[in-house]
């Protein structure tokens, strides 16, 4: 069975539930590794959280998961990022964040990462997004740009999903060199035109895709929100069904975990952006970045 690594920022989620607030855990290639987990496949996850009792408790619920939790880090003094997700009457989210001290930030810095990257470096997939990017100091964004090439160099694949969130950037323009970067150490692209929009400007998703392609990104899949997926040729793959969503949080994340599960599979790429929106459309009409299964 293929080894796959995502590698991320994993957060405690506050969600409405009636008139209170119910916790679980969310960030954005923590829910693509526990959809790829829950579909059968070797899946270890790379960040660092706390020793409190909340974190060593979500590292128990990813174990329960099966995702492998070998490669997660303890740091001694810093604990687990925290967000609160609050959505409108169409199931559209918007969040609030307590992140700037979270352990995540320090996982290539602790003694442990050493040994977690000889083990990352020969994954059959490696995935990251803008978002791993962004909470990463520059010494350990060169880290995980370098282990990137490495993993494509060994013959691996490596998903970068362009995941802006313009708060965790000085700039657009800093969030785009650091884009560009990882789309170059990149075999699988899956940016979203809404955040290509507000990184660059761009609105042309045949525009994102030459440029993602142009860097060396050959299998770009550009996701379109309710109107589907461009992929590589141009064409575009729309849902089955327009949904009136319950919650959009977590949506291309899931997006993620049906594509690449399937590519991991051996579907091809049309088949895969099929098997994305049934997850994605799953995920949506469930609150929660990660529904409970069932």
């Amino acid at each position: 069975m293929a080894r796959i690594v995502l590698i991320g920022e994993a957060m405690l989620e506050l969600a409405r539930k009636g008139g209170d607030w119910q916790l679980s855990y969310g960030g954005d290639t923590l829910n693509t590794a526990i959809h790829l987990a829950r579909k059968g496949h070797d899946t270890a996850y790379f960040t660092a959280i706390g020793i409190d009792p909340l974190s060593q408790d979500l590292k128990s619920q990813w174990a329960a998961e099966g995702l492998n939790t070998a490669l997660v880090l303890e740091h001694p003094s810093s604990n687990t990022g925290l967000y609160a997700i609050s959505t409108d009457a169409q199931g559209e989210r918007s969040f609030t964040y307590w992140r700037e001290t979270s352990a995540a930030r320090e996982m290539f810095n602790l003694p442990a990462a050493s040994s977690a990257l000889e083990s990352i470096a020969t994954a059959d997939l490696l995935a990251f997004s803008l978002i791993t990017l962004a909470i990463l100091p520059p010494a350990a964004r060169s880290k995980l740009l370098n282990l990137a090439q490495m993993v494509r160099s060994k013959g691996g694949q490596v998903a970068f999903d362009g995941n802006y969130r313009p708060r965790l950037w000085s700039n657009a323009d800093e969030a785009a060199a650091a884009r560009d970067a990882a789309i170059a150490c990149a075999t699988i692209g899956l940016p979203t035109l809404e955040d290509e929009t507000a990184i660059c400007g761009e609105s042309d998703p045949a525009a994102v895709s030459a440029h993602w392609q142009s860097l060396g990104c050959t299998e770009t899949i550009v996701k379109l929100g309710s109107e589907g997926c461009s992929l590589p040729d141009g064409s575009v793959i729309a849902p089955d069904a327009v949904l009136e969503p319950v919650d959009t949080s977590g949506a291309g994340d899931a997006f993620n975990g049906g594509y690449l599960a399937a590519r991991m599979n051996g579907a091809d790429i049309a088949d895969a952006a099929c098997a994305g929106h049934a997850l994605a459309g799953w995920t949506i009409m469930r609150p929660g970045a990660i529904p409970a299964k069932g």
